[in-house]
């Protein structure tokens, strides 16, 4: 067991930088990015001998991304304490609507398939492979389908947006 937990205890010091700062990037805040390390550990060390000669770094990895899930589903919905106090004033939701808007009208410009890949890539941040088998097609399908809906998305949204009364001024000098 000695020997178990000396292997486990250079695999932390080895390791800490790079799961410190996969914490900082899941949590936005290093005390918290540090819990989860600490908890991620925790966990890894009942089975350091069952997966000490596989992957043990992408198995850490896994216990961070779940546990940080497992935090989120607890918090989700309660009040946060902070120090900062900052006026955000009154937010307008018409650029917003705006903006979304135009987003859905682009994604309406996408095929059925496009936009099948488009959401499940980046909206549900399935990987090409997890895309490919829940569509049933390649890999290689996906990869063109994504990039091309990509381009199609970029150029409708580099078009100019409406911009209310003085799109309507500009509208009418030419009428």
């Amino acid at each position: 067991m000695a020997v178990i937990d000396a292997e486990f205890a250079d695999f932390v010091r080895a390791n800490e930088r790079a799961l410190l700062r996969l914490g900082w990037l899941l949590m936005a805040d290093r005390h918290a990015a540090e819990d989860l390390v600490q908890a991620a550990l925790e966990k890894t060390m009942p089975k350091w001998a069952s997966i000490r000669q596989d992957d043990p770094m992408a198995y850490v990895h896994r216990v961070m991304l779940n546990t940080r899930t497992s935090w989120w589903r607890r918090h989700r919905g309660r009040e946060s304490l902070t120090s900062d106090v900052t006026d955000h004033g009154v937010a307008d939701a018409t650029d917003a609507f705006a903006e979304r808007d135009r987003l859905t009208i682009a994604l309406r410009s996408l095929t059925a398939g496009q936009r099948k890949v488009v959401v499940l890539r980046h909206y549900e941040d399935m990987s090409e492979a997890q895309v490919a088998a829940l569509l049933g097609c390649s890999v290689g399908t996906v990869k063109s389908q994504n990039a091309r809906a990509l381009a199609r998305l970029r150029l409708a949204l580099a078009e100019p947006a409406y911009d209310g009364p003085t799109a309507l001024a500009t509208g009418m000098e030419g009428a």
